[in-house]
């Protein structure tokens, strides 16, 4: 099962914003190595707290958040940034 990945507007933005070395490993971190899996949860992280629904995948000196939407297939990222500014 192949999962669909979508942007919401601001992570297209923050995306846009990183370097071209640093986004191209994200697109392909996100596309070859998460997209394929049966289940993408198998390598991200839950999120707990006030951010709780969500998971996060590590990329380098970056990190991926998004919502899994099981029902149509789909990784909706809604955050990507510096590791010390994603859960600002």
């Amino acid at each position: 099962m192949v999962w669909a990945i979508e942007f919401l507007p601001d992570a297209a933005k923050e995306l846009r914003k990183l370097d071209r070395t640093a986004a191209a490993r994200i697109i392909k971190t996100l596309e070859d190595r998460i997209a394929p899996l049966d289940d993408p949860r198998a390598i991200g992280s839950a999120l707990v707290g006030d951010r709780a629904g969500l998971w996060r995948w590590r990329v380098g000196d970056y990190r991926v958040v998004a919502r899994i939407e099981d029902e149509w297939i789909t990784i909706l990222v809604v955050r990507v940034a510096h590791r010390r500014e994603v859960y600002r």
